[in-house]
């Protein structure tokens, strides 16, 4: 994977803002339509209870968040910057991408995997102006790894994570991180992979992190996104993804 010229790196959002040319917006609408393919054929095997994750089981001690300078110091920054709202997204995203890892026999650093959730969507409430809302969440990102001495790759995998998280199609290529994040923010968003998770998973991590209107709260502020950075992949995913109806239709109550 090429770190300048594949869409959602970190080298790639600085060097575009976060605006696709007109190829990429092409590539961009074939994974989307990929993606809502197998949405489709995974919602309707939940919805028959012929779903994989009806037969899967993950020790709830996996799941447990990591405990370390640089989570701390992210939890910190994110409960100063995100409303309730969010940061139980953030939460519910490091459980899903977590647990999916699991079961995918995927190693990751869970340390860089729980910094990124929780700080994922920091942008979503401080950006302005023209860029991608990831590149405004990578700079929260940066001054948390400096503050704790994170070395220069892992900040690029922390960053790298947060910009590509809403991608569609991320796959192990961009990395554990990065893979992981963006497929435990699809199951929160939209459901994305919710068929394979077990039910005890999802209903405990919303138990503990309550949605408190999330799918309401997120489609504004998703909408307010596409607006604001038109040439970006929030706009793409509203206008070709039918990314408000995904977010309602999302196996969740709220």
């Amino acid at each position: 994977m090429s770190s300048a010229t594949t869409v959602g790196t970190i080298d790639w959002s600085r060097r575009t803002g976060g605006r696709l040319e007109a190829r990429e917006q092409r590539q961009m609408v074939a994974d989307l339509a990929r993606v809502q393919a197998s949405n489709a054929v995974g919602r309707l095997r939940l919805a028959v209870h012929l779903h994989p994750g009806r037969n899967a089981y993950i020790p709830p001690g996996r799941l447990q968040a990591p405990d370390s300078p640089l989570t701390r110091a992210a939890a910190q920054a994110a409960a100063r910057i995100l409303p309730p709202v969010l940061l139980g997204h953030s939460q519910r995203a490091y459980v899903f991408g977590r647990a999916l890892g699991e079961l995918d026999g995927v190693d990751v650093d869970t340390e860089l995997l729980y910094a990124a959730a929780l700080l994922h969507d920091t942008g979503l409430v401080l950006s302005a102006g023209r860029d991608d809302f990831t590149l405004t969440s990578c700079r929260v990102a940066w001054d948390v790894a400096e503050q704790v001495g994170l070395s220069t790759s892992a900040t690029e995998i922390l960053q790298t994570a947060i910009t590509m998280h809403h991608s569609p199609r991320v796959t192990l290529d961009a990395g554990p991180v990065a893979y992981l994040l963006a497929a435990g923010a699809g199951v929160d968003v939209v459901g994305l992979r919710s068929w394979e998770l077990p039910d005890s998973v999802l209903e405990r991590a919303v138990a503990e992190h309550p949605r408190q209107g999330f799918k309401g709260y997120f489609t504004r502020a998703w909408a307010d996104e596409a607006a604001r950075v038109p040439g970006g992949r929030a706009r793409l995913l509203r206008r070709y993804g039918a990314f408000s109806a995904a977010i309602r239709l999302a196996p969740f109550e709220e």
